[in-house]
């Protein structure tokens, strides 16, 4: 098993039940899009969440 996946089964184990779902959750979606060939897509859609998170933030002063 390579070490991501041996981390991956660690934190699993460690988290609350409510984290590990969601990370499960998650991770089927990115070996989904990976499997699509789209993770050029994923990785757009969250470098545009970024910046609309960041044009949400107050600006300081």
């Amino acid at each position: 098993m390579d070490t991501s996946a041996e981390r991956l089964d660690k934190k699993l184990r460690e988290w609350s039940p409510e984290v590990a779902e969601e990370v499960r959750r998650q991770v089927d979606e990115l070996i989904e899009l990976a499997d699509r060939g789209l993770l050029d897509i994923a990785r757009s859609r969250s470098l545009e969440q970024d910046v609309l998170d960041l044009l949400d933030e107050p600006s300081p002063r």
